[in-house]
Formats: structure tokens, sequence, C-alpha cells
């Protein structure tokens, strides 16, 4: 009976995805619905079945798992296990100080990564929609069209469409008129795509989004209205499945395999260490496992603690500076230093580089020459097309013809009658009255080359030409319009697309896309601070070559590629093309990510800018995904960053902003490691040259205190702007160059001190000698570290007339403690006294030789950086 539809019955084979074949008639009896619609009743029964139509929920992660994640880092497992053989050794004021830095790291990485789960959740908290559905209050009732929430909406359900609405799930088009669809979100396409109620299927192999019948979730009305029979919602739409795929492993990011290579350095430097202080202090000097204290203070020495800290808190503050002047959510804090490592960013066209509208470029008469008149006439039928049909439904390219044209022109005719554009005839006429001529009309008919060319009265050759005029303007990036009149006598009888024959050809009007106000300064920008752009676009590749060129990216003959060539292509073969390739064009989304993988795979730090459902692999292929905050949900929950507007600039804040914080933590890792890796030598050479420990574990422990506290500076740092000109990225085998040619500089200025103090101990007993040698090896520890922080600060002046800054100040304050402390009152608790006289002298000139040995090194260091960025920028 027609009340007792089972829920569970026919309609449930929705969820196989296999409603949407056949006929509109069949499709209807599959889904156990009607034209009417459905009852209330029913709706209610299939969305219990059914579920809501939305995607699965995502849950944000909670305060103790966000805890848990930050305990992952590397450098955090280090130093948790120092902590544990501190422990282990009794040297519990060393374990107690770890343990306090990872919980001060834990908590400010993970309350910046819950900040930025807020600002996401306050995202998708904006784009709840409703829709147009007709409903029954029961079988014999008629149906009514009402607004109802789009989770609501289940199988079955008649749904309305109309320019500018979300299409609220997977649908099969019962009625359409002048329908088209902006599919970009799914496909790429920039264009919107016309749909009809097609009876048949198209062509075997055509692709499901091609299928003309079919709307999909995730798409939008451009123009025209419809009537669709809902097939799929929730998971079960082609959407949903998008999101299905975007969830899994990701592939480790630039900082986390910047992380690991830095980690095992650590690791190896640490394992080694205290073995070797032991081994020698035994063997030389006979002293057994009273040296393990002195030992793992020195492997303590030799690691960052700070490093979670600082780490955490310059990104975490670069985020919350981005969020509060740009909008710019960064969802995962080791995002912003991989922005900062970006060397290639890629992109699609629409939207980005050029506004989701086009503009006229110019008429052409049928010699190519410029004809202003075309304008004019295109802009006549635009202009009375849209006045006299019964749903007004302008288009984007009526709306940059009647931009282009002069308003007085217009409205000098008088409009009769009207066609409105067909997906099916493909062009729209309007007949008007020309002034000045009684007794007759002219019809305007504008619309796709082929179609107009064949309604006109042209000789054959003739209309072979001018269709190669119009393919040559649409291979230049054009979109082309024909445009014919012909003069009818007066009537009272209605015109019919019979009436569109023997057409006087009058011309074609080329339309480009809009460039984006701010695309040629952002990308002008990109390429003075090291970012190579790279075209990955839907579209033709004669519209993504014109709009680089109307933009000033200059292109060579192969930097343009369809990206179906890449099929054929090993993953090694196609990440040599991606490098000298500047434009992808007709990509799909397998594409996409693949050119991601394969960019990342030859060295660089690629980024990735989508908001569409077919961008999600890509977002996930590349090292750092970015989207606008108007993209897609499965976009923005997929991506790492989310900008506050689809704006090149801001993608230009947000790199600034990770090199800054990148820049930071650089400075700090090559500053702080160099050091210790030349105290760690200084220690070790001590072992065999002098018959006591060359200092006591507890001022080693003051020591690093003083030094971890003042180091947190870095992170309030403003760096040079000669950081900003290149990748921030942090190269383990660049850094471990740096850490031991100048770890052995400072090793070398601590072996130097060790001499001062030969020439200056006067004590009256060796204990006096061990204890005077203690507090000036701890003087010229912190004295040599503040001249460290000041002398190799990144940039490429030494000096600058500037404020000494937060690094100036806290190296200033170190060398204070390292001078007054030993003297102070707290200076014999810590086994410290005051050094002779003649050792500050001798110290003082030390310092000088260190000083300027640094500078020295700096310059030949950042020579070799220039040589090399020069020899890159060659090959």
């Amino acid at each position: 009976m027609p009340g007792t539809r089972a829920p569970g019955g026919t309609a449930a084979r929705t969820a196989a995805g296999t409603s949407d074949a056949g006929t509109a008639l069949q499709v209807l009896r599959r889904l156990d619905t009607g034209p009417r619609g459905l009852t209330e009743d029913e709706a209610a029964l299939r969305l219990a079945r059914f579920g809501v139509n939305t995607l699965p929920a995502r849950k944000d992660a909670s305060w103790p798992l966000l805890l848990l994640r930050s305990l992952r880092d590397p450098f955090t497992a280090v130093l948790l296990c120092l902590a544990v053989v501190s422990a282990a050794v009794s040297a519990w004021s060393t374990a107690c100080v770890i343990l306090v830095l990872v919980v001060t790291s834990t908590v400010l990485r993970a309350s910046g990564e819950h900040r930025a789960d807020r600002s996401m959740a306050h995202l998708r908290d904006l784009v709840a929609t409703t829709s147009t559905v007709l409903r029954r209050a029961d079988e014999g009732a008629a149906p009514v069209a009402r607004e109802i929430p789009v989770e609501d909406l289940v199988p079955g359900d008649i749904v309305q469409l109309g320019p500018g609405d979300l299409v609220p799930a997977d649908v099969r088009l019962l009625r359409a008129r002048g329908l088209t669809v902006h599919q970009s979100a799914l496909t790429g396409e920039s264009a919107p795509v016309p749909k009809h109620a097609a009876d048949v299927a198209g062509p075997a192999g055509t692709a499901v989004f091609e299928q003309p019948q079919l709307c999909f979730q995730g798409s939008s009305v451009a123009t025209g209205s419809g009537t669709a029979v809902v097939v799929a919602t929730g998971g079960r739409t082609r959407f949903a499945a998008a999101h299905d795929r975007s969830l899994g492993q990701r592939e480790p990011s630039a900082f986390d395999r910047s992380v690991h290579g830095i980690s095992w350095i650590l690791i190896r430097f640490m394992l080694l260490t205290p073995p070797l202080v032991l081994m020698t202090n035994a063997a030389l000097r006979d002293r057994g496992l009273e040296t393990l204290p002195f030992a793992v203070a020195v492997a303590v020495g030799l690691t960052p603690e700070m490093l979670p800290v600082v780490v955490t808190t310059c990104l975490a503050r670069g985020a919350t500076l981005l969020t509060r002047t740009h909008g710019v959510i960064v969802k995962r804090l080791p995002a912003l230093h991989d922005l900062g490592a970006v060397d290639v960013l890629c992109l699609d066209k629409t939207g980005t580089l050029t506004q989701d509208r086009p503009v006229v470029e110019r008429g052409l008469d049928a010699a190519g020459a410029d004809d202003p008149e075309v304008v004019r006439w295109a802009a006549v039928n635009a202009w009375w097309t849209l006045q006299l049909a019964e749903l007004p439904e302008p288009d984007a390219l009526d709306e940059a013809v009647l931009d282009a044209a002069d308003e007085d022109d217009l409205m000098a005719y008088d409009g009769v009658a009207a066609l409105p554009f067909d997906p099916v005839r493909r062009l729209a006429t309007a007949v008007v009255r020309t002034p000045g001529r009684l007794g007759s009309h002219t019809l305007v008919v504008k619309g796709a080359v082929e179609t107009v060319l064949e309604r006109c009265a042209l000789e054959p050759e003739e209309a072979r030409s001018l269709a190669d005029l119009a393919d040559r303007a649409a291979r230049d990036g054009l979109r082309v319009l024909a445009v014919a009149t012909a003069d009818r006598p007066a009537r009272l009888r209605d015109y019919t697309p019979a009436d569109e024959r023997g057409l006087d050809f009058r011309g074609f009007v080329t339309l480009r896309d809009a460039l984006a106000p701010t695309a040629a300064p952002a990308l002008a920008a990109f390429a003075a601070h090291g970012v190579t752009v790279k075209i990955l676009t839907g579209d033709h590749p004669g519209t993504a070559a014109r709009a680089c060129r109307d933009l000033g990216i200059e292109l060579s003959a192969d930097a343009v590629l369809t990206a179906e060539h890449t099929d054929t292509l090993t993953d090694t073969e196609l990440a040599e093309l991606a490098t000298r390739t500047t434009v992808f064009a007709r990509c799909t989304p397998e594409h996409k990510a693949r050119i991601s993988a394969a960019l990342r795979t030859g060295g660089h730090t690629v980024g990735f800018l989508g908001d569409g459902v077919n961008d999600v692999s890509a977002l996930w292929a590349a090292d750092v995904g970015i989207a606008p905050r108007d993209a897609t949900d499965v976009a923005r929950e997929s991506a790492d960053v989310v900008l506050g507007e689809k704006d090149l600039t801001a993608i230009g804040h947000a790199i600034s902003a990770g090199r800054h914080s990148g820049g930071n933590i650089a400075t700090y890792l090559r500053i702080t490691l160099s050091s210790n890796v030349g105290n760690v030598i200084a220690m070790l050479a001590a072992g065999l040259l002098l018959p006591f420990l060359p200092m006591l574990p507890a001022q080693v422990l003051v020591q690093n205190l003083c030094f971890d506290t003042v180091q947190l500076a870095f992170a309030y740092d403003r760096p040079h702007p000669a950081l900003l000109r290149r990748p921030a990225a942090l190269d383990p085998r660049a850094l471990l160059r740096f850490i031991t040619g100048f770890g052995v500089l400072n090793a070398a200025a601590d072996l130097a001190t060790f001499a001062a103090l030969a020439l200056s101990l006067r004590g009256a007993s060796p204990a006096e000698d061990e204890t005077v040698f203690h507090s000036g090896w701890f003087t010229e520890n912190l004295i040599t570290q503040a001249l460290v922080m000041l002398l190799l600060r990144t940039g490429r002046r030494l000096f600058q007339d500037r404020p000494p800054g937060p690094v100036g100040w806290t190296a200033a304050a170190l060398a204070v403690i390292g001078l007054v402390l030993p003297p102070s009152p707290i200076g014999p608790p810590l086994g410290l006294t005051t050094p002779p006289l003649e050792y500050y002298l001798l110290l003082t000139i030390v310092l000088a030789l260190y000083a300027a040995g640094l500078v020295l090194a700096r310059k030949h260091h950042e020579r070799n950086l220039l040589d090399g960025d020069n020899r890159g920028v060659a090959g």
C-alpha cells in the first residue's frame, strides 16, 4: 500500500550509491518517492534509518590528549631520559629543573593548539544552512515548499534549487531551466558547469561529475533553477567519500624531519659524552663512580634544555600574532615553522591569481580587428534577456559584458521578447526594436561559437576561418562569445528557437579572468623571498598561461604542461620535471597530490593552497596545507593553516611569521649547541690536564640555569630582515658543521682560559687553587656565552644602530652574573671565590681574541652561505 513504505526497503539501496543511475522515473521508483515529495512521517522514518545529513563528526582533541601529543616531541623524550638518569644518581635538583622545563613546554604547545581548535570550531558554526524541500502532511495532502535545516534531508526528498543555493546533498535533476553549477570545490573547474534533466546518462566512460543530470553536495548553483530528488545524504555522498580519503597518517613534515635529524645528533653526543668523561677520569686520574654525577651534569650541559620551551614559545607567539593581526589560524604549531621553510608554493588559479569573474578583453570583427560595436550588441542581448526573463538569472559573462557597455546605449532599444540561455542550445536571443526602424525587429543572438556560427548565413570556408580565429583566441587563454543579428518584420506572434536562422555574423567578444588585485605584488614578494610558485589547475593550459603572463610571470616554452602527460612518468622523473615546470593544467585531485609529493621528493619544502574537496589529498601531501576560511569543511579540517581570506598577501604574512619564528629557533640552536659542544670538549680536555674536576656538578647546574633562563630571550628577538629573504629551514647537517666549527673555537677559548688560570694561581693550598680554578672558569663560561649570544645572531650586519633588544639585555645580564656571583655571598656555598686581579687582565685578552675569532669565523661562514645561495640561483 502507498502508505506503508518501509524505510529499509528499496530506499536503503541509496547507501550502495546506485540510486542515481537510470531514467528519472527509475530513480524515483528505486527511492520509493515521487514528484510530490515525502510525507512528514516517511521523512522521519528515513531520518532515523539513514541518520542526519552531515559529514562524520569531527571531535576536537581533549586537553589530556593534547598534552600527550606534546610529549611525543623527540626533544622532550631526550630530556625525560636525562631526568630519569639524574634522579638515578641522586641529582634531584637537575631532575626537577628538567621536569619543570618539560611541563612548561608541553602546556604551552597544548594551549596553542587548543586555541586553534576553538577558532576552527567557531568557523564550523558559521556555515549552517537550510534547503527548500517539498513535504506533505499526509498522503492526501498537497505538497508544500518550506525551508528545513540541511541536516534533516533524507533520500527521496524533493528539493528546489535556485541561484546562489548550495547543493545540500547528492541529487538527481527532475526539471531544470538554465541551470549551471559551480563544481570547483569537487573538480577544480573554474567555470560553471551546465546541468539539465537528461533521462540518459552520458557516453560510456563519462566521469560521474560530468553527468549533466547529477549535482553533488559541495557544489553551488550559479544560474538557473531546478527541481531534484535527493539520492544520497550524510556519509554516503561523494563529498563524504572525499572526506574519508582525507583521513589517515600524514607524511612527516619539514619540521618533523628536521627535529628527527637534530634529535639524533644530540642523542649521539649525549650517549658518547658520559662514558668518555668516566673513562678519562678512571684511566688517567684514578677517579671512578664518584665522577658519575659530574658526567651526567656534562651530558645535561650538552643538551639544550630550553629547546622545547623556546621552540614552543617562538611558534606560539608567531601563531598568536598572525591570528590577531591577519586573521590566520595555525592549527598545528610546527606548521608555522614549515611555512617559514617553504620554498615552493602550489596553488590554483581561480580565486587566487584571478577573481572568480571574467572581464571583457575586446570585441573583434570577422577580420580579427577591434570592433567596439560587437561588445555593444552583446550588451544589448544581455540587458534585454535579463529584463524580459521570467526569472532574472544573470551569469558572470553577462555581468562582464554589461560592465563594459554604456547604459545609455542599451536604453535606446526597446525590448520585445527574449529566449533565455539554454545549456542545450548554448545561446541566448533578445528581440528589440531598433531606434528609427519602424516595423522591424532585430534579433540579437549571443552564445557559444559553434552554435552561433552554424546559425549564420556563411560560406563553409568563411565559417572555418571564423572558427579558427576563435580557436586562436581560446588557445591564448581567452573565453570567446560569438554575436550575430538578424532583421525580421515586426510581428505579434511569439519568437521561438526556429527563428534563430540565417543570422548576420557580427563578431566575437573575448573575455579574460579578472586578476586578483593583490596577486601581482604578492607574487613579486614571493620571488624576492625565494619562494617559487607552481600553478596546479583544472583549467585549460592556455587560460592558466594567460593569467600568468598578465601577472608578469615569465614562462619558458616547457613551463606549461598538461598534467595528464605526467601519468607515464616515474616519481623520480616527475620530481625532476616538476622543478622546471610552472603550470600544470587539467589537473585531477590525484595529479595535484602526486605533484606535491614529487616536489617534496626533490628536496623542496612544499606549501599547498586549496579550498575544495578535490584539494584534500594535495593538502595532505604537502609539508603544510593552507585553506581559506570559506573553503569547504573537509578542506579546512585537512589544512594546517586557515587564512582569513583567500589572499596571497595573507600567505606572505604567514611565511614571514614562520621565517621569523624559525630563524629565532635556528639562532638559538646554533648558539646554544656550539657553546655546549665547546664546553664538553673543554671538560674532556680538563679531565686529562687537571688533578681535580674542572667544575663541580652544582656549579654546572647553576651555570646551565643562568644560560637557560636568558636563552628564552631568543623567542622575543627580532631577527635581521636578511633572514626573511630565504627559507628558514633547519638542516641537521649544516647545523652539525656549524656547531662543530664554532664549538672548537669555544673550546680553544676555554683552553686559553685554563692557561690564564694556571699563570694566576697563587693559592696557599691545592684546595684553594681548585676553588679559584672553578671560579675563573665559571666566570669565563658565562661571559663567552654572552659574547656568543651577541655575535652569532642571524643577520648580515654585526652591529646596528638600534636598541639592544631582549637578547642584548639578557646577554649583558649573563656577563654581569659571571662577574658578580663568585665574589658575592652566594659564591662560597657553591664553592666559588674571587679570582686574583691578574686573572681578570689575562681573561680580558682571551675574551678579546675570542670575540675577534668569532667575528672572523662568522664572516667566513656567511660568505660560504652567500656563495652557496649564488650557486643555487645559477643552477
